[in-house]
């Protein structure tokens, strides 16, 4: 039998999903399942290890079940997953609690103290990336500050996609990635000991797993593994970047001969600029923001991240659904979906100013605060429900804008994936936000694509990753959207209404969190 199959895993915040590829790139099936995560009081959010794992295998035996003969024809399976959190396990690879997520903001109060220190600056001059409570770095303090319990028996902790590896190969790994924007120096690709120990973390350092680069090294499936996914035993197993860098390298972030931006619009906001040597990384004064290696020698992706994009819409889409509910009519998020459209519609841009920090965790990027909330500026009498609507999807373009402009000049075409890429609204509105014209890609699972991509180049299938983009990205792309002439020129009045309003709501955010 033929092997002819790539499998990309992709274990998300909303949804885990496994898809297969042929070896050129096409999308050939996949299978997916809801993910499960769990609030602890007001700040805690968690999630079940053995579940996330039984979960990924599920997707793993359904896929199957849709390509014949799945087994004997995968080259082999690469996983990427959320990134951020907190994942431990002890000596016998048994769970130490749950994972922490990105989406946890417990360690809101360790970042602020570390970012008042004047060793951060130090501290981002080697990682490229700002503090930010859903990291696990931050999130290892605060366990050490306020719990040490939850880290006892624990002998090494791991992301998302890191326990998902471990599981179907026995290897405690993780990715340059993450290993590099939490704790290392982006220059070395490797664990940094200044870093370390700015964090406070030099006692806990044994929990930090060996860094592997699946872009050059793989491993085998285990046999118990194998049992469990139906998958045969011996198959190679790559660890793929964080999802945030796989998204990037399906959606074409990188594609030499193009110089374009890249957003991803899903429960969280990505937006990102490609950095082709470590000099040509741009560092800002507010220290934000993050730089991740990319699985290319000298390349890296840096990035700005709302904490949340797509949960805003879900937000405005509750608050619909609870007023219809008041008056005995039950709506599904999908039927809500369909009156945006009329909403937005029948609303002007920007007449109404909204910051979309809906998220508990607060805020991570173009700066960081873990007590910024979501406001609206400017309701009058005369606004009605379809300029709430509009008024959260112009703050996502802005707050995308915001984003850009703390990386350098705002980028000539963005290039988006997620979700959210599928309103053609929404894309002509941030189109219009940033003054850039917009494309899209046919292919809709960009981050389980990127995964593949990098099993298709460790495995020797393409030389380099820049000839596997010919294959995998470029054939894909849809012709770019120009941006709208008039929404650029009321979106570029209305920015520096919204930055400055962010900027004067930060002492009341505070005062708000030190009074609840």
């Amino acid at each position: 039998m033929t092997r002819d199959i790539l499998i990309g895993i992709d274990a998300g915040t909303s949804v885990i999903k496994s898809v297969a590829f042929d070896l050129a790139g096409r999308q050939i099936a996949f299978a997916s399942t809801p993910n499960s995560y769990e609030t602890i009081g007001r700040a805690g959010v968690v999630q079940d290890l053995a579940r996330t794992w039984a979960d990924a295998a599920k997707t793993l035996l359904e896929l199957a079940g849709k390509v014949e003969n799945l087994a004997s024809r995968t080259v082999a399976v690469s996983v990427t997953g959320q990134g951020d959190g907190t994942w431990m396990i002890d000596k016998n690879g048994e769970a130490v609690g749950k994972g922490w997520l990105w989406l946890d903001a417990r360690a809101g109060n360790v970042v602020d103290n570390l970012r008042k220190e004047r060793g951060d600056l130090g501290r981002f001059t080697h990682t490229g990336s700002g503090l930010a409570a859903c990291q696990q770095g931050s999130q290892l303090r605060w366990m050490m500050n306020e719990a040490p319990e939850l880290y006892a028996g624990a002998t090494t902790a791991f992301h998302c996609k890191d326990w998902l590896y471990f599981k179907l190969t026995g290897k405690r790994a993780t990715d340059p990635s993450e290993a590099v924007f939490t704790f290392g120096d982006f220059r070395t690709r490797a664990y940094s000991d200044s870093v370390i120990d700015f964090l406070g973390l030099e006692k806990l350092k044994y929990l930090l797993p060996e860094i592997v680069d699946g872009s050059t090294t793989h491993h085998k499936l285990e046999g118990e593994a194998a049992r469990s996914t139906g998958l045969l035993e011996g198959t190679p197993v790559v660890l793929g970047y964080v999802d945030v860098a796989c998204t990037a390298l399906g959606a074409g972030l990188y594609e030499p001969g193009t110089d374009t931006g890249c957003s991803i619009i899903g429960s969280t906001g990505m937006h990102m600029r490609l950095a082709t040597s470590p000099d040509d990384v741009q560092l800002n004064r507010d220290l934000t923001g993050y730089t991740m290696c990319m699985p290319i020698p000298g390349i890296y992706a840096q990035m700005q991240s709302n904490m949340a994009a797509t949960l805003n819409i879900d937000w405005v889409l509750s608050v619909a659904g609870d007023l219809f509910k008041s008056v005995g009519i039950e709506k599904s998020k999908t039927e809500l979906l369909a009156y945006v459209e009329t909403w937005l519609a029948d609303a002007k841009a920007a007449s109404v100013i909204y910051h979309p920090y809906i998220s508990d965790a607060g805020e991570r990027g173009p700066f960081v605060d873990a007590t910024a909330r979501a406001s609206f500026i400017g309701f009058s009498s005369s606004h009605r429900f379809g300029d709430l609507v509009r008024s959260v999807f112009d703050g996502l373009a802005l707050a995308a804008r915001d984003c850009y402009s703390a990386m350098g000049p705002l980028p000539k075409r963005v290039r988006i994936t997620g979700g959210a890429a599928r309103s053609a609204s929404l894309r002509k509105i941030l189109g219009g936000a940033l003054g850039a014209s917009v494309q899209t890609s046919e292919r809709e699972e960009a981050g389980a694509a990127g995964a593949a991509m990098i099993a298709a180049v460790s495995l020797g299938i393409y030389g380099t990753m820049a000839d596997c983009v010919k294959d995998w990205v470029t054939p894909f792309q849809r012709q770019p959207e120009a941006a709208d002439e008039e929404l650029s020129l009321i979106y570029e009045k209305a920015f520096p209404a919204y930055r400055q309003s962010r900027l004067a709501l930060q002492p009341t955010w505070h005062m708000l969190a030190s009074s609840n």
